[in-house]
């Protein structure tokens, strides 16, 4: 099969935030969206971005803050979560398929829950319940960032102490979701998992014990279950 060119674009949403995304694959085929974690660009998702384009329309985000998006000192998850919607509002996206590692998965569940009728299937990878966790200060790591530092300590407190009602709001998801744990090297606790697959109506787990960065570590066994997934 020929490879397809991945192409890259920017539009601006939400007064004037720009959003640099990345795209390939037929543009006949059913539409999904990648969203990559914290500190992570939509380059993140190569490996599983070239392997779903072969019958699927991708398009992987780069979050406010991260990569070529906007650095715009103006951060919150409600916040990235309506940059999503405005995005599939700008494309024309009338219903896509979403996956989000980490942090992209939290602000997937968040828009799931905000416009259920948008998400036909959801993929969240090791990502958080809404539950309050204990806080650890973040520290800088060395050198020039692709990410903007103002970011992670904006967003990390929300994490940490997130709004009640989103936790609430998962009842409201109505796609089919896939819960990836990372297993026991995940830095996250199995019970976070468990709370959202029992939060959310038609929701089941699925363990790939390789950590946090499950797509990376096993790119070949997680975009084959992903792709079984939303072929379902």
């Amino acid at each position: 099969m020929t490879t397809r060119k991945t192409e890259h674009h920017a539009l601006t949403v939400n007064g004037g935030v720009r959003l640099a995304y990345e795209v390939t694959g037929p543009p006949d085929g059913p539409p999904v969206l990648l969203l990559p974690a914290l500190g992570r660009t939509a380059a993140d998702w190569a490996a599983v971005r070239d392997e779903l384009a072969r019958e699927r329309r991708v398009f992987a985000l780069n979050l406010r803050g991260h990569g070529a998006s906007a650095w715009p000192c103006a951060y919150s998850l409600p916040l990235m979560r309506d940059d999503v919607l405005a995005f599939l509002d700008a494309l024309g996206l009338e219903r896509v398929d979403l996956v989000g590692h980490s942090l992209g998965g939290v602000v997937a569940y968040l828009a799931a829950a905000a416009q259920p009728h948008r998400i036909g299937r959801l993929v969240l990878e090791d990502a958080p319940a809404p539950l309050p966790r204990e806080p650890v200060i973040p520290e800088r790591p060395e050198g020039e960032l692709a990410f903007d530092w103002a970011m992670v300590l904006a967003v990390r407190p929300q994490l940490d102490r997130p709004d009640p009602a989103w936790l609430a709001d998962l009842a409201r998801i109505t796609a089919p979701t896939l819960v990836v744990y990372g297993g026991p090297t995940s830095h996250l606790a199995p019970a976070s998992f468990d709370e959202v697959v029992r939060r959310i109506p038609d929701a089941r787990l699925l363990t790939l014990p390789y950590g946090h960065l499950i797509h990376a570590a096993a790119p070949a066994e997680f975009t084959a279950a992903v792709a079984a997934f939303l072929a379902r």
